[in-house]
C-alpha cells in the first residue's frame, strides 16, 4: 500500500470521509503541498500529526473542501434562476424546499434569499445549507466578506441587504435569519426530501465518476417531480435522462 493510500484509510477511520472518492491527482498534489509548508515529508507523518493536533485536522479539512465562493457568481445564471426558475417553481407552491449542498462560505444561499426576496418576504424564506467544512459554516453564520465576494451583487441589492463595515461587507440579520446551517457529507449522509430546488455548483469537478453518479442519483431522489437541480458551469451532466432530469436551460435540471 502507497503512502497516499494508507492515509486515505486512515482518513476515512478517523472522520468517515473516504478521499478514494475524489480525483486521486488533485487531491495528492493539494495535500502533498499542505504537508510540505507544514514541514512534514510523508503523508504517514502528516497524519500522525493530524490525530492529536484539532487544528491541524480543521486545516487538512479546509484544505480538502476548497472554498472558493462569492455571491452571485456567474450572474447570467443567476438571472434565469430569477426569471424563469422561481417563478415556475412558485406557482403551484409559495412554500419552497431549497438546499444550498456544499454551500462553503455562504454567499450563495444568502444569494439564494435575495434572488427569491423578489417574489417572497424574507420572513417566508427558508433555506438549509450544507457543508463538510466546519470552519466554512463558521464564517457563514457570521456573514461578513471581503469586497471582492460581493463585486457582482447588483448594486440595489448591495445597499439594501448588507451593511459596509470598513472594507467588508455584512450580510443583514434578515437575510441571516433565512438560512439554516448544517455539516453535511454529501458522500455518506443521508439527503432530505421533496426538495424544490437543489443548488450544488463548482464541487462534483473534484469528484471522481462513481462519487458523482452517486451524488446525482441521490439529488434526484431528493427532488420532488418539476423539482430543479443548479449546478455549475463547469458541471454539465451529459446524460440527464439517466438520473430523471431534462435540461430546462443551461446549467438548470428539472426532475421528471
Amino acid at each position: 500500500m502507497t503512502d497516499y493510500q494508507e492515509f486515505i484509510v486512515n482518513i476515512k477511520r478517523k472522520t468517515g470521509i473516504d478521499l478514494a472518492l475524489y480525483k486521486e491527482a488533485q487531491m495528492k498534489r493539494r495535500l502533498t503541498s499542505l504537508y510540505e509548508k507544514r514541514g512534514f515529508k510523508s503523508f504517514s507523518e502528516f497524519f500522525k500529526e493530524i490525530e492529536k493536533n484539532r487544528e491541524l485536522l480543521n486545516e487538512f479539512l479546509d484544505r480538502m473542501t476548497i472554498n472558493v465562493s462569492e455571491f452571485y457568481r456567474n450572474g447570467k445564471r443567476w438571472e434565469v434562476l430569477q426569471n424563469k426558475i422561481f417563478p415556475r417553481l412558485l406557482q403551484n407552491n409559495k412554500k419552497t424546499k431549497i438546499w444550498s449542498a456544499a454551500c462553503s462560505t455562504g454567499e450563495e444561499p444568502y444569494s439564494l434569499a435575495m434572488v427569491l426576496s423578489n417574489y417572497l418576504p424574507l420572513s417566508q424564506i427558508s433555506i438549509l445549507a450544507t457543508d463538510l467544512d466546519e470552519n466554512a459554516i463558521a464564517k457563514a453564520k457570521a456573514g461578513i466578506y471581503p469586497e471582492r465576494s460581493v463585486v457582482e451583487v447588483p448594486p440595489n441589492i448591495k445597499s439594501k441587504y448588507f451593511d459596509k463595515e470598513g472594507s467588508f461587507y455584512k450580510v443583514k440579520d434578515e437575510v441571516k435569519r433565512t438560512v439554516t446551517f448544517k455539516k453535511h457529507n454529501l458522500l455518506n449522509d443521508s439527503y432530505d426530501n421533496n426538495l424544490d430546488l437543489i443548488v450544488c455548483r463548482n464541487v462534483m469537478i473534484y469528484f471522481t465518476e462513481e462519487a458523482k453518479d452517486q451524488i446525482y442519483q441521490n439529488f434526484s431522489n431528493s427532488l420532488r417531480t418539476g423539482g430543479v437541480l443548479f449546478v455549475g458551469s463547469t458541471e454539465q451532466i451529459f446524460n440527464p435522462s439517466r438520473y430523471s432530469f431534462d435540461i430546462e436551460d443551461t446549467f438548470f435540471y428539472k426532475k421528471i
